[in-house]
């Protein structure tokens, strides 16, 4: 039976820890007990942990082998922020996919609301982002950045850039990735509801993004996002 992976709060030699929420669940709602086994993502690597202490909001582990780990190529998606449910959705599928981090970015046509709530819902992405590296077996948690404006986010990506284009009607995404040799680090990026502007793609492509879409269908931001991630991944792997 495959082991469930936790990501520790704390780590110290051969000893980790999960604490706060984080360890309640494991303590009272999954009815962990001294003894039982788990592999544990250390940041630096994935270890077997047997409980060796439990208390209020603290679950403790003693470390032993290291346990060979599934590497993922270096994906960054660059998500212009939209409605919150639907972003929270992404957010959880694109991470369990195998997203390492994602900018939420604000863009011309993201709504006003949503652009100025969207600093006080990190915490809540982070924790979103953590529930679904453990899922996947993941050997560290995706990051989750602080919002930035499209420009920053745009400039501020390295390796490999793809921007996700409704107008982009010559170049799939599989096309650009079979030919153009993705480096270790690959950036996508995701319009919001209306899209991008004409400034906007002209501001990818001065900063050398490459403009593909994913077919002549559209999608919703998420939808896309989700799908997008699968097939950089899949085409990667």
């Amino acid at each position: 039976m495959t082991r469930r992976r936790w990501i520790a709060d704390e780590v110290s030699g051969n000893r980790a820890a999960l604490v706060g929420s984080h360890a309640d669940h494991l303590a009272h709602a999954l009815r962990g007990r001294i003894g039982q086994e788990f592999d544990i993502a250390t940041g630096e690597n994935v270890r077997r942990g047997r409980i060796s202490r439990i208390v209020e909001g603290r679950v403790e582990f003693e470390l032993g082998e290291t346990i060979p780990a599934l590497v993922t190529p270096s994906l960054t998606l660059v998500l212009s922020i939209f409605k919150f449910d639907r972003m929270e959705w992404a957010i959880e599928k694109c991470v369990e996919l195998g997203a390492a981090r994602i900018v939420p970015a604000v863009a011309h046509r993201t709504e006003a609301h949503l652009a100025s709530a969207a600093p006080k819902r990190i915490e809540r992405w982070q924790r979103i982002a953590r529930q679904a590296s453990e899922q996947s077996r993941r050997a560290s948690p995706a990051e989750i950045s602080q919002p930035m404006k499209l420009k920053d986010a745009v400039t501020g990506a390295s390796g490999t850039r793809i921007v996700l284009a409704e107008s982009e009607d010559r170049v799939t995404l599989k096309d650009a990735l079979q030919t153009h040799i993705p480096s270790a680090e690959i950036a996508l990026a995701f319009g919001p509801e209306g899209g991008w502007t004409r400034l906007e793609l002209e501001l990818f492509r001065e900063a050398g993004w490459i403009a593909t879409s994913l077919g002549s269908t559209i999608l919703r931001a998420e939808t896309a996002a989700i799908a997008a991630t699968a097939v950089v991944l899949a085409e990667l792997q």
